[in-house]
This record gives structure tokens, sequence and C-alpha cells, in this order.
């Protein structure tokens, strides 16, 4: 019974999350990168007084980021 498990990934870096885990990951790297960036806008809106500009300029910084995040982490499809 113990020879019909699959192996476990050694937990390396270059490890790639395959199916759903990738979907997942870039789900996560995107709205994160909105979240984080979006509160820096806010924040720097909150400072200067900008009237939500640095807010949106936050959350498409943070989009962008997030794009080549995915792209660096989970690859180009081949």
């Amino acid at each position: 019974m113990a020879d019909d498990q699959t192996p476990r990934p050694d937990g390396r870096p270059d490890d790639v999350p395959t199916g759903a885990g990738q979907g997942w990951t870039a789900l996560s790297y995107l709205i994160a990168g909105m979240l984080v960036w979006g509160l820096i806008g806010w924040l720097v809106d909150r400072w200067l007084d900008t009237g939500g500009i640095a807010t949106g300029i936050g959350v498409v910084l943070g989009m962008a980021g997030g794009i080549i995040l995915v792209i660096r982490k989970l690859g180009t499809p081949t």
C-alpha cells in the first residue's frame, strides 16, 4: 500500500504547481498585488489629498506587478 502513494515535491524553489494550483497561484498574485499597491496608493491619497488618483494608479501597478510575477513564477505555456 505504501507503494501506491505518489512522491511529494521536495520544496525546491523551482517547483511549479500543476493544474488548479497554478490557477490559484496566479489568482492570489493578482489579488495580492491589487490589494497591496491599492492600499499604498490609498495611503498616498490620504497623505497628499489627491482625490483617489493614487489609489487607481496603485491598483493598476499592482495588477501589472501581479502579471509579471505570474509570468516569472509559472512561465509561459509551451
